[in-house]
């Protein structure tokens, strides 16, 4: 059985622990912060409990990083020298300076690096680009994705709120749109974003609203928001071409939606979508990990497209920030990796 080795016990290292149970794989190590000690969930799957990195790193064959986002580098690297596979939770990386080394260091050990970004592997988002790979709505001109939940909230060290960690709103959530964005209408050239708090620091919570220009000449348009009330967790979507319109939204059920204020332990720390399925799709985005280890499937996605999220991200930030147009880096056609150039308007 395949020894998996999760960093984090936390929210996402408990979702993906389960996850890799699901699969038949084994939980075989789990090491952690002091907020969220490794040893609960290392008991819940019979797996041993580490304080030392090296030692864990010595008991798997694949590891699994679910920590906070400033130390997925730092993870990263070790494993790839550890020579692991290595699984890596959204977003891959704080910078794409540190994607870039985190990317390198795996091609240079000879091993995968495999970036968990979930959405691609919910139906509805995989259903809307099969039409779009069959030709169902055409050639795709205008994207519109929408992700709303409230801000995480944690009793101590909510990293998820201090953006030299997380890099907040835009980092946390809408890399996820971001990221099935170019998956849908290819790499992205420019950006035009503004945010709540980038315009009122003071504001308790964010929303934020991006226009991404796609080198084919797709036009997205993303709204994230970290402003909704507990325990609301909305995602919706839409795609027209030049043949027809694809559209989906997790309020179709509701046709009138009412919210309310919810009491404080109405719902977790962490938002997380709510899911009917059969099977979880965390479970299949690791069931799919695990074939890809095994040999058995090509990857839906790769580090290269971690990076590729993170540089959107990057200049989204950078929008917010300027107030300006900006040309993404890195992106196919370009010279300028790793940094984000300002475009004139």
């Amino acid at each position: 059985m395949t020894r998996i080795g999760i960093i984090g016990a936390g929210f996402m290292g408990t979702t993906h622990a389960a996850a890799w149970a699901g699969t038949g794989a084994s939980v075989a190590a789990v090491i952690a912060g002091p907020d969220t000690p490794a040893a609960d969930l290392a008991e819940r799957y019979g797996a041993a409990a580490h304080d030392d990195l090296d030692t864990f790193l010595a008991s798997v064959d694949v590891v699994d990083v679910c920590a906070p986002t400033d130390l997925h580098e730092r993870f990263v690297l070790a494993a790839a020298a550890a020579g692991k596979a290595v699984v890596c939770e959204k977003p891959l990386a704080r910078t794409s300076q540190q994607g870039e080394r985190m990317l390198a260091a795996c091609r240079a050990n000879g091993v995968p690096l495999l970036v968990a970004q979930v959405v691609r592997f919910f139906p509805e988002y995989v259903a809307a680009r099969e039409a779009v790979l069959t030709g169902a709505v055409g050639i795709p001109a205008v994207v519109r994705l929408t992700r709303a939940t409230f801000q995480p909230r944690k009793a101590a060290d909510n990293w998820f709120v201090d953006h030299a960690r997380s890099g907040g709103l835009v980092f946390d959530l809408m890399i996820h749109d971001i990221d099935y964005a170019r998956w849908i209408a290819g790499d992205v050239a420019t950006v035009f974003a503004r945010s709540v708090q980038g315009s009122r620091t003071e504001a308790p919570s964010d929303h934020a609203l991006a226009i991404l220009r796609h080198r084919d000449g797709a036009i997205t348009h993303l709204e994230a928001s970290w402003a909704q009330r507990p325990p609301t967790f909305r995602t919706a979507g839409e795609i027209a071409g030049d043949a027809g319109v694809v559209s989906w939204s997790s309020d179709e059920s509701e046709p009138v939606r009412v919210d309310l204020e919810q009491p404080t332990d109405a719902a977790g720390e962490i938002p997380r979508v709510a899911s009917t399925l059969a099977e979880d799709p965390y479970t299949t985005q690791i069931r799919h990990f695990l074939r890809v280890l095994r040999g058995e499937e090509a990857p839906i996605v790769t580090g290269e497209d971690g990076l590729a999220a993170v540089r959107i991200a990057e200049a989204v930030a950078t929008s917010i920030r300027t107030g300006r147009v900006v040309e993404v880096s890195g992106a196919e056609g370009t010279d300028d990796v790793g940094t984000d150039r300002e475009v004139t308007r």
